[in-house]
């Protein structure tokens, strides 16, 4: 008995010495993400074609909140403000939105490949954005055009997810694969929208589709903060029912779940905030896959970490991803989403085949 009971104690003892572990590990990893978040938002604010040096660059951003400590030039203050921050800002706003985006999708639909990507949302918003630049027609006029076509279209996958998943008996596979053949259709109709355009409204077009953020600008930061924080409050609410929701949904409505309605709310919540993303951006990929991937083999599979892991890790991302586009060919600006492609294929490929189990952990 007392061999037992030494055995239980032992046993004990070292559970809960792995939960100690554990929980050191996201909490070392949600820390560090933070720390090299914010190291290289201030390294990429002092990379740019102007010859402008470091300490100039943060006297003209400590300038702006108190004014007069600093001595800074027009010329200095308007680069930094109006073409350095504004691209900075929404590449860690952006990265942090689809790194959540994937991460939630993932665990509602049970699938490691699934992201508001693949539920055509990039392609939706490709063809609203071609229409406007090729044809000219969209629902709103002016600056607003290419932005209010690509959000409009974006929805049109999300609608589509929602109404298939209300069918009795659709599987997660079911939904995905609705994505995918929504996302080939919109792809089709961008080609032959192209293959009729003018040579310059069919570059424009091609840049949108790869994914950008030369058109980023100030007024567009609160709308991508707006949906970062209603988007990060829902997951977080719901984190803990989609814990439960991925035992399985006969386990989940066991305990109490409303899983249809979880579901709903999260994957149009994850849609619409890709969107919001997207109609700026562009369709910038790899982000939604790779960000969730790689934090959950730091944090594991406990969403209520995992899914602001997911939006640390996914700024970091495309941060470095901006920066490499700013100094491959400098001074030439590379498209960010082709960046975060050729990195994030090879990279995901690796993470795959890495992995002994289920690269997701569902």
């Amino acid at each position: 008995m007392s061999h037992d009971h030494d055995g239980d104690c032992c046993g004990g003892h070292e559970h809960r010495e792995n939960i100690r572990l554990m929980m050191a590990r996201r909490v070392l990893f949600i820390i560090g993400s933070a720390a090299l978040m914010v190291f290289l938002f201030l390294y990429s604010l002092t990379i740019g074609a102007a010859d402008i040096s470091i300490s100039e660059v943060y006297k003209a951003v400590v300038n702006r909140y108190l004014p007069d400590l600093f001595e800074v030039t027009d010329r200095v203050d308007m680069i930094i403000w109006n073409l350095r921050m504004p691209r900075v800002m929404i590449a860690l706003l952006a990265g942090a939105v689809l790194g959540m985006a994937g991460c939630v999708t993932q665990a509602i639909l049970k699938n490691p490949l699934a992201t508001p990507y693949t539920l055509g949302v990039s392609a939706a918003a490709g063809f609203g954005a071609a229409v406007a630049l090729i044809v000219g027609a969209g629902v709103l006029t002016g600056t607003l055009l290419v932005i209010g076509n690509a959000f409009l279209f974006a929805m049109i996958p999300a609608v589509v997810i929602i109404l298939a998943s209300r069918r009795r008996g659709v599987t997660p596979e079911t939904l995905i694969l609705c994505g995918v053949a929504m996302a080939y259709i919109f792809g089709a109709s961008n080609t032959l929208l192209q293959f009729f355009a003018e040579d310059d409204a069919l570059r424009l077009s091609v840049f949108w589709l790869v994914g950008d953020l030369t058109r980023a600008s100030m007024w567009q930061v609160p709308y991508i903060t707006g949906a970062l924080f209603i988007f990060l409050a829902i997951s977080m609410y719901y984190a803990k029912d989609m814990n439960i929701i991925k035992m399985g949904d006969d386990d989940a409505k066991g305990m109490g779940v409303d899983v249809e309605r979880v579901k709903l709310i999260m994957v149009v919540s994850a849609c619409l905030a890709t969107a919001t993303v997207i109609c700026f951006t562009g369709a910038i990929g790899f982000i939604c896959l790779l960000a969730p991937h790689i934090s959950r083999l730091f944090i594991g599979g406990d969403e209520r970490y995992l899914i602001p892991a997911s939006g640390l890790f996914g700024a970091c991302l495309l941060l470095s991803a901006d920066i490499i586009a700013k100094v491959a060919l400098a001074p030439v600006l590379l498209p960010v989403g082709a960046i975060t492609a050729l990195l994030g294929g090879p990279m995901l490929i690796y993470l795959l085949l890495r992995r002994k189990r289920d690269c997701c952990g569902l």
